[in-house]
């Protein structure tokens, strides 16, 4: 952890930062679910018990990887808030951030694909590459380059060593 050093970017596009991120995860929860009800069925071959407990076991894998990221946050006194990132006093690369950059996403992922499966639909595993790609290019990007604007050489350096998602 180390304290900030330049000021944050000003300039981004319009849907950069501006919708957040728990909201982008509700509207591809809901509509994976309307998708699983509106379009014909493609079911996943899973027996209900195996789907369910696949299911629980990734949503609770996700929910302790975001708790992790937030527990690190905490210990480092920075903001937690993905969309004021030039809020960040700290660098965080301890804890879960050793193995990924982006934990609290990551884990939104697995509850999405956790979701996915709970509804046994094929088509609704469309929805987690879509959140990965929107998530990548208007909250990580932006993200990234403030945290590259602010930490410099530090945060380019820790950017080599952990990968974006795992």
């Amino acid at each position: 952890m180390s304290k900030r050093q330049v000021p944050p970017p000003t300039v981004v596009s319009s849907l950069e930062l501006k919708v957040p991120p728990v909201v982008v995860v509700l509207c591809c929860a809901l509509s994976m679910w309307l998708t699983s009800k509106l379009l014909p069925t493609m079911e996943l071959p899973l027996t209900n018990g195996l789907r369910v407990g696949v299911a629980t076991a990734m949503a609770i894998s996700g929910l302790c990887i975001a708790a992790a990221g937030v527990v690190s946050f905490r210990k480092a006194k920075t903001t937690v808030n993905p969309t004021k990132p030039a809020a960040t006093s700290s660098l965080v690369s301890e804890g879960i951030y050793r193995y990924t950059r982006n934990p609290m996403y990551l884990a939104m992922a697995l509850v999405l694909l956790a979701w996915a499966i709970l509804l046994s639909d094929m088509s609704a595993f469309l929805f987690v590459p879509l959140f990965v790609v929107y998530i990548n290019r208007f909250q990580i990007d932006p993200e990234e380059r403030a945290l590259l604007a602010l930490f410099g050489s530090e945060y380019r350096t820790y950017r080599e060593k952990v990968r974006r998602w795992l």
